[in-house]
């Protein structure tokens, strides 16, 4: 799949796929830890659960395309909410200090929570 660029502060990979020096701060941006990785392998700068979609919301999309509009409106109402805003903060500080790679374990990104996330931080504060 290969990186997949979201704007020049903001890229988005599979944790899957191997590190890459141009990878700059690497944060995993999901719920769950992935199946099969080590964190060794994983070389993680940091898990980021906060900005993750609720369990509710995740169990809910099921990545089922047909919802992703629907599921898009509630992560931002989410992403929205007072107890998020310290991570969303921390990820635009890391994007600004170099490159930051987004991760995520879903399959199809352009309709996972990942471009939601990456829309939300672009349009900032």
């Amino acid at each position: 799949m290969g990186e997949i660029s979201a704007n020049d502060a903001f890229r988005v990979r599979r944790v899957y796929e191997s590190p890459e020096p141009s990878d700059g701060a690497r944060v995993l941006v999901d719920r769950l830890w992935p199946r099969g990785l080590s964190k060794v392998d994983a070389q993680l700068t940091e898990w980021c659960k906060d900005v993750a979609p609720s369990s509710e919301l995740r169990r809910w999309y099921h990545h089922e395309e047909p919802r992703f509009t629907e599921f898009a409106e509630r992560y931002r109402e989410e992403l929205a909410q007072e107890a998020v805003q310290p991570a969303l903060e921390r990820l635009r500080e890391r994007a600004a200090e170099g490159p930051l790679t987004l991760l995520t374990a879903t399959k199809d990104v352009s309709v996972s929570h990942v471009t939601v996330l990456v829309e939300v931080l672009q349009e900032g504060p």
